[in-house]
């Protein structure tokens, strides 16, 4: 099986090996696939005693890391919990239809030829990403179910809950030879040679801080699916639900802060904010908050609950218990802030006024966009994909939330009857 112990494969022997692969997946039916599918959830729950205590490895070994903030050491932690939520995902991506062979369009041209386009596998896809070892096994779960080989390469900090995932779902019966590489993760090389292997990998996914999705970007001869930071954003409106607002506000920046989708910004219309901003700033504090504010959100806010804001703090992605509050003029303010500082992930509007909430969602330049709902919605799960292999930001093939769909390509069956041009 494809294991990065397998004796000492090169980057590029692993690389062909996924090739090769890939040909054979692309063949799989669905029900193949599933089974597949279902074996490896069942795999990944029995093995959880060993993917704990891989994890526990990573998280002691990261302890005197200077560089890993708490954010990172959240996403890199497992939990019981988080190992049975892998599981389901599994499972739930097994649940759903089958993408590949999905006919997109058929037609007649007017000499006779039958015209068929359909839903293919995109052959190898490469993934390179930080300390999320959950993102091992979705990736895994949605290439399979595409019928694409998948070469994974993680960050040092996850090494041994990477090893110990991949080793037990390559151990799964009947896993095809070289559907799944783990690339060694000690060095930058690896992540070079990935991103310049054209003829052998299909697509790039890189998922991770804006240092490593600018540096695939900018140096990969690959096609790449560009995913993004998370600077989102919450307007509260002059007509909004202010009970609504709070409780969307607080789970959107508390309830996982170290995720990119977790709210990063407010902004509250300066025709409430009297009212509004002394309010939602105490309950932030209340939950841990350390707050951030524009000249007149400072003005409002209680007494030394918050620091004037920067011109950096406006673009920061902060990963952490900590938003920057400001006020607007306007709805139109709003949506010009927004679109200046926002990485256009998600950002959502706080209102009763339908016709505000119907301008926000046109006019806000993100991949997803909300009207009365938090940002933490923005994941593959919660929209029914079962799993994602990340939240695009860029605009071409895919944005937003993305999984099985986008996971493939197409081509035309073009069906004659003797017709010559």
């Amino acid at each position: 099986m494809a294991k990065l112990a397998e004796g000492a494969l090169t980057t590029r022997a692993m690389l062909e090996r996924a090739r090769a692969a890939a040909s054979g997946l692309s063949e799989l039916s669905t029900v193949e696939k599933n089974g597949l599918l279902t074996r490896l959830a069942d795999a990944i729950e029995g093995g959880a005693e060993r993917i704990l205590a891989a994890n526990r490895e990573d998280i002691e070994l990261s302890a005197p890391n200077p560089e890993m903030d708490e954010a990172m050491r959240d996403r890199l932690l497992l939990t019981r919990e988080r190992v049975s939520a892998m599981a389901t995902g599994v499972r739930d991506v097994a649940l759903l239809p089958d993408p590949v062979g999905e006919v997109l369009a058929e037609w007649e041209q007017p000499n006779g030829l039958r015209i068929r386009k359909v839903r293919v596998p995109v052959g190898v896809i490469g993934i390179i990403y930080e300390a999320r070892p959950n993102v091992t096994v979705d990736t895994v779960a949605l290439a399979l179910k595409t019928g694409n080989a998948v070469v994974l390469r993680g960050s040092k900090e996850a090494v041994n809950s990477n090893q110990c995932l991949v080793d037990i779902m390559t151990g799964v019966a009947c896993m095809p030879d070289g559907a799944i590489h783990l690339l060694d993760s000690s060095s930058r090389h690896s992540v070079r040679e990935l991103i310049e292997a054209r003829g052998l990998v299909d697509v790039i996914i890189p998922r991770g801080g804006a240092g490593l999705i600018t540096f695939v970007v900018e140096n990969s001869v690959v096609p790449v699916i560009e995913t993004g930071a998370g600077n989102c954003h919450i307007y509260v409106d002059e007509s909004a639900d202010l009970d609504m607002a709070d409780e969307i506000v607080i789970n959107a920046k508390t309830q996982r802060p170290s995720v990119c989708n977790a709210a990063e910004k407010l902004l509250v219309h300066e025709r409430i904010a009297a009212g509004y901003v002394p309010r939602i700033a105490t309950k932030l504090r209340e939950h841990g908050v350390e707050l951030r504010g524009d000249e007149a959100a400072c003005r409002l806010a209680p007494p030394d609950a918050m620091q004037a804001a920067t011109e950096t703090d406006w673009g920061e992605e902060y990963l952490r218990l900590c938003m920057a509050i400001g006020v607007v003029s306007s709805l139109e303010h709003a949506i010009e802030h927004i679109n200046r500082y926002s990485t256009k992930h998600s950002d959502a509007i706080v209102t009763r006024d339908e016709g505000h909430a119907r301008r926000f969602l046109r006019a806000v330049d993100s991949a997803a966009v909300y009207w009365n709902a938090s940002t933490r919605f923005s994941d593959g799960a919660e929209f029914g994909f079962g799993a994602e292999m990340g939240v695009s930001t860029q605009k071409l093939h895919c944005r937003g939330p993305f999984a099985l769909a986008e996971l493939t390509s197409s081509k035309y069956e073009v069906i004659g009857s003797g017709q010559i041009r």
